[in-house]
């Protein structure tokens, strides 16, 4: 081939996967890393909001409009509205989280849109973080770190910051998936007693494996020293710990939540906290997220931290690459490798 045929086969390649990306807009509604970010540039003209916040609704209807696929973050409410803005030619929808509450998946199943998400990948990161809070609120880390920074310390006292032991206690967990599991897991080296509650009750093996016990909510409640939740968001769980369940409570006990805000009334965690009916609590997820309920942040019995579940470097790197494998088979018309609606491809 001569050089100047060969340059315009270049160019002919390279007109055509203009095209190729023209017909495949998409959507990012906030910066993912790099990694997911290069897969999905070599496939797809990117439309992205590029700020430091939540897109705004107004801001999202608006981009939305005419693209294939959406990237999507769990702050990102993907309903029929948001599905027409996009129009007929939306396809996918990929979701950088494990939840998928925020999208509605019976509509976009009828339409025939395939949903992805990331399962499995953040197990381990939010295990991890699910004890760094038990232990952190246990034994009173971030008091002591607070006394410190305003060099509140005077030196050695035998009352100073008691918090709680772990080995020998019962740890309570609300969900026995694969995170709830992983907690349980790493329960052992504490020495701790398992119960559990979860409507799926894991076989006589897994049970033994983990040295669990399936309890009742009534019962795990009552015995428990530690009460983590792992459990989905959905109308059965909305508000599953409030002011009645609180009150069932040791008053030397301690909840933990990193599954979804709303699982807790937090009002009625306030009060409680407030008036003594629990020893303390950890979160890591909010109702109103960010925004937090009146009088929670100037508690001395709570530790507060960002959503950060999934926050190390490598799963949310692979949290970015298995977004953009989704979104990447939805836009070829195939089968997203973590897809939650499989029956959406008999739809389109």
């Amino acid at each position: 081939m001569s050089q100047v045929n060969s340059q315009i086969w270049t160019e002919k390649k390279d007109d055509l996967r203009l095209l190729k990306m023209e017909l495949r807009e998409v959507l990012i509604t906030r910066r993912i890393p790099e990694p997911g970010m290069a897969m999905i540039s070599r496939e797809c003209k990117i439309r992205l909001w590029d700020e430091d916040r939540p897109i705004p609704r107004e801001k999202l209807l608006e981009m939305a409009k005419g693209v294939s696929g959406i990237v999507c973050m769990l702050t990102d409410r993907i309903d029929a509205v948001a599905m027409d803005s996009a129009g007929a030619g939306l396809k996918v929808i990929a979701t950088m989280a494990v939840g998928f509450d925020n999208i509605d998946i019976n509509e976009a199943t009828r339409r025939g849109i395939v949903v992805g998400n990331t399962p499995g990948v953040l197990t381990d990161a939010t295990a991890d973080l699910t004890w760094a809070l038990m232990l952190s609120l246990g034994r009173r880390i971030v008091e002591g770190d607070r006394m410190m920074r305003k060099r509140g310390f005077t030196g050695w006292s035998p009352t100073l910051l008691l918090g709680a032991d772990f080995a020998g206690k019962t740890l309570g967990i609300i969900g026995m998936g694969r995170i709830g599991t992983a907690v349980a897991k790493r329960a052992s080296g504490f020495r701790m007693r398992v119960i559990y509650f979860d409507p799926n009750q894991l076989s006589p093996e897994k049970e033994k494996e983990l040295n669990a016990r399936s309890v009742s909510l009534l019962d795990l409640l009552k015995e428990s020293d530690f009460v983590c939740l792992h459990c989905p968001l959905s109308k059965d769980t909305f508000h599953l710990i409030g002011e009645k369940e609180l009150g069932m409570m040791k008053k030397s006990a301690y909840l933990i939540n990193v599954s979804r805000g709303a699982v807790i009334d937090e009002k009625a965690l306030v009060s409680a906290l407030v008036n003594g009916k629990i020893a303390g609590a950890a979160l890591d997820v909010y109702e109103q997220e960010p925004e937090l309920s009146a009088g929670l942040a100037e508690l001395d019995n709570v530790v507060l931290v960002p959503h950060i579940g999934s926050a190390s470097i490598d799963t949310r790197n692979q949290m970015a690459v298995m977004t953009a494998q989704n979104l990447i088979a939805g836009l070829a018309g195939e089968l997203p490798p973590f897809c939650v609606n499989p029956q959406a491809m008999s739809k389109g």
